[in-house]
């Protein structure tokens, strides 16, 4: 089965010929007079400070604690470590509980 050519051209907007054209010449579109400004200034309010002040705060926080960390691998190598089953099977039933809450 052999596909012919249509025998009207397809529509093309005028934004996309424009810019298929100007772009084909090396010619860019010139900026609206707005952008151009380079006396534009912004200025962040105080939860914006207070955030990033937060946020260098913990960066230089570590993540894990070592020292806990330190300790409970030498308790499992010695084989003091206890798992608290009740314990486990209550913070999982409530993360679910979370999870499934955020959901509805």
């Amino acid at each position: 089965m052999k596909i012919d050519k249509p025998s009207k051209p397809l529509p093309t907007s005028a934004a996309t010929e424009g810019g298929a054209h100007a772009a084909a010449k090396g010619k860019a579109n010139p900026m609206p007079a707005a952008a151009q400004r380079s006396d534009t200034s912004v200025s962040l309010g105080a939860a914006a400070t207070q955030l990033h002040s937060m946020e260098n705060s913990m960066a230089n926080t570590p993540v894990v604690n070592a020292a806990k960390v330190a300790e409970i691998k030498q308790a499992i190598s010695e084989g003091r470590f206890k798992v608290n089953s009740e314990a486990v099977a209550g913070r999982l039933i409530d993360t679910v509980r979370d999870l499934i809450g955020g959901r509805a």
